[in-house]
Parts: C-alpha cells; sequence; structure tokens
C-alpha cells in the first residue's frame, strides 16, 4: 500500500517538471488536468520510471481501487487508504474550482455525488481521508511549477457547513409558486418552463476554494523566480 509519505519520497527521488499534455475528448478543463494526473499516480505507485505499460497498468489495478471519471468526485481512491481530487491550474494563486462539489474535508460513502461504481470500490468502508493535489502549471506550458499536496481537514469545514448552506438555497427555490421541478443533486431543475413544455433548467451551483497558496501564506511564501 502506498502513502503521502512514498509519494513525497518519490517526486523528490524522480525530480521532473514536464507535466504531459493530454488532447482527448472535448473538455478542455478535464483534458488540462490528466497529465497531472499521471504524475500524481505514478508518485503514488512508484511507476514514473516504469517503461512497460502493461506493468505500470498492472501496479495501477492493484493499488488503485477506483480511478475516478471526469464528472465526479475523486480523481483517485488508493485502495484501503486515500481519496485523491487532482487540480491543475494556470496560476499559482487562483482559487480552486470544484463546480458543483463542494470541498471537502472527508470523502464519505454515502455522498449523492459520487457513482455508484465508486461508492462499491471497496468493501465496508464509509469514510476516508480526502487529499488534494494541487498542481500549477503556467499557460501554454507543460512546466510543473508548484505542487501541493494538502489534506481537505486542514483547510476545508466539515459538510454540514456547506450542506447547510446547498439545502437552504435548494429549499428556497423548491418554494417558489407555480414552478414545476423535479429531483435533482444540483441546487434545483425546473421542468417545462416554455408554453409547450419543452424547455428544463439547470439550477447549479459553483464551489471555489482559495488556492492553499494564499492560504497557508504564513508558512510559505511563493517565490516567483524558482522554476
Amino acid at each position: 500500500m502506498s502513502n503521502i509519505i512514498k509519494a513525497f519520497v518519490n517526486i523528490v527521488n524522480n525530480y521532473q517538471t514536464t507535466v504531459n499534455h493530454v488532447t482527448n475528448g472535448n473538455n478542455r478543463a478535464n483534458n488540462m488536468g490528466e497529465g497531472l494526473e499521471s504524475l500524481i499516480k505514478d508518485a503514488f505507485a512508484g511507476t514514473t520510471n516504469e517503461i512497460n505499460e502493461q506493468n505500470r497498468l498492472e501496479i495501477f489495478s492493484t493499488l488503485y481501487s477506483y480511478s475516478g471519471n471526469k464528472n465526479n468526485p475523486p480523481d483517485l481512491i488508493v485502495r484501503n487508504s486515500d481519496a485523491i481530487e487532482i487540480k491543475k491550474l494556470e496560476s499559482h494563486s487562483t482559487a480552486i474550482a470544484l463546480n458543483s462539489s463542494y470541498p471537502k474535508a472527508k470523502f464519505y460513502a454515502d455522498s449523492s455525488m459520487i457513482t455508484t461504481a465508486c461508492r462499491n470500490c471497496e468493501q465496508d468502508w464509509s469514510i476516508k481521508d480526502m487529499l488534494y493535489a494541487i498542481g500549477n502549471v503556467p499557460k501554454n506550458t507543460n512546466q510543473l511549477k508548484s505542487l501541493w499536496l494538502v489534506y481537505g481537514d486542514c483547510f476545508c469545514a466539515d459538510k454540514e457547513i456547506y450542506e447547510r448552506i446547498k439545502d437552504t438555497i435548494s429549499n428556497g427555490i423548491a418554494s417558489i409558486p407555480d414552478v414545476e421541478f423535479t429531483d435533482t443533486n444540483e441546487l434545483g431543475k425546473v421542468k417545462k418552463v416554455d408554453p409547450l413544455g419543452v424547455t428544463d433548467l439547470r439550477i447549479r451551483g459553483m464551489w471555489h476554494i482559495e488556492n492553499p497558496t494564499k492560504i497557508f501564506s504564513y508558512l510559505y511564501q511563493y517565490d516567483n523566480t524558482k522554476s
């Protein structure tokens, strides 16, 4: 089994600043993160220098119980260990876009935002530590300028804080009279908006959280002169 200490050691011992660009699919934001995701996968698996792709994939299948998808958290789950969310940013200080998934101090099996495959990836799990891997790769480059590996409970609130706000907004939206709503994991979904009844409206929350570079500025000052 791997852990964050082994990942740190692998990153230091196999220091590299190049992040491969991945261009599969048509979602630029998701594609941007796949090169960094590969780097993080190799760091935890110790496969940075593995040239046999079949061996690399076999190590991944043993180490990771879940490899994620582009629409639901997390990006990775280390078997019997951490859930990992990977974020690639073009600026070292920009806020982190989490889309409709609020910040997570911990990762819970009963979350409505995860897939069935994720929920069933291991037996009898209910809660995992949530690790955020946040890399800065400036626009039009493939150079990794900084990398944070920080646990969610170091800078995110308990889930009740976020769920209270989300539920308050959702309940307020649902109380609007003469509007037909349908069940959704988002803030709301309105059916049959137009007279013909052919238009729907999705109401989504777009969560952001400050970059660790700002949150932990009392511990570390980013140096623009360092590569």
